[in-house]
């Protein structure tokens, strides 16, 4: 029995992760939108058993209610039960623009009620954009968010990324192969033609960038390209994992 379990036990430690058996390890991650493709994008993570990284702004969706409303308390409360990461968006999805005078920068608010106007905030109002959202998250789920944010469209400067590290949050980006054009309008842009990319170009330690539903796309992306993507990609021999694990941003 003793040599029995021992052997086990060998064996376990023998074993490659299983991401070291990977032909390199893709980071999904999902931002915040219409949420049109919320549920989708939470079952097919599940039926492949892939977890991912979530960037949550309190933007309308196609509920008529917001994504950080309570209404969406147990759509987070179950990705935080399923293993997911979850970072910040800003409040009010704002897009930055450029430094401003005397430390501040010239951000422009999606929503809210500065929404659609060039505005000027110190660091300590953009740092309480980030944190809100994460007062908030531990409103709903009881969890605060990793340490991580993402600025909405991916517009940074030195000084905003230096602002969001102050605050305690580590900036997010994506790579340019992991871009996936769900923004982009889809008579220019077909599915077919943004999957064939992605499958074509990513290369193991690539983030990508996926909405969770965008208003504007008359061909929603995920309904027909997030499962062959990701069979597509676990074909190449992929794995997957969040950003608690990416050699940038492990705690």
């Amino acid at each position: 029995m003793r040599r029995a379990a021992a052997l086990t036990l060998m064996a376990l430690a023998a074993a490659p992760s299983a991401h070291a058996a990977c032909q390199g390890v893709i980071y999904l991650t999902f931002d915040t939108g219409s949420q049109s493709q919320a549920e989708l994008i939470a079952d097919t993570l599940n039926r492949h058993h892939i977890k991912a990284t979530f960037f949550l702004a309190n933007e309308k969706t196609v509920r008529g209610d917001d994504t950080l409303d309570p209404s969406w308390s147990a759509y987070w409360r179950a990705r935080v039960a399923e293993g997911h990461a979850i970072g910040t968006h800003t409040w009010d999805h704002a897009v930055f623009v450029r430094d401003g005078a005397d430390g501040t920068v010239v951000v422009k608010p999606g929503f809210g009620s500065q929404a659609s106007r060039q505005v000027s905030w110190t660091p300590q109002q953009y740092c309480e954009q980030l944190k809100r959202v994460d007062q908030r998250f531990v409103q709903l789920t009881g969890k605060p968010l990793d340490p991580l944010w993402r600025a909405p469209a991916g517009r940074t400067s030195a000084r905003l990324l230096a602002i969001g590290k102050a605050c305690g949050y580590a900036h997010a980006g994506w790579a340019p192969a992991g871009f996936s054009g769900d923004e982009l309008p889809s008579a220019a842009y077909p599915n077919a033609v943004l999957l064939q990319k992605m499958l074509r170009d990513l290369r193991g330690g690539d983030i990508v960038l996926i909405h969770m539903g965008i208003w504007s796309r008359k061909d929603p992306w995920a309904p027909a390209n997030l499962e062959p993507l990701i069979t597509g990609l676990e074909r190449q021999g992929r794995c997957f994992a969040t950003l608690r694990e990416h050699p940038d941003y492990k705690p």
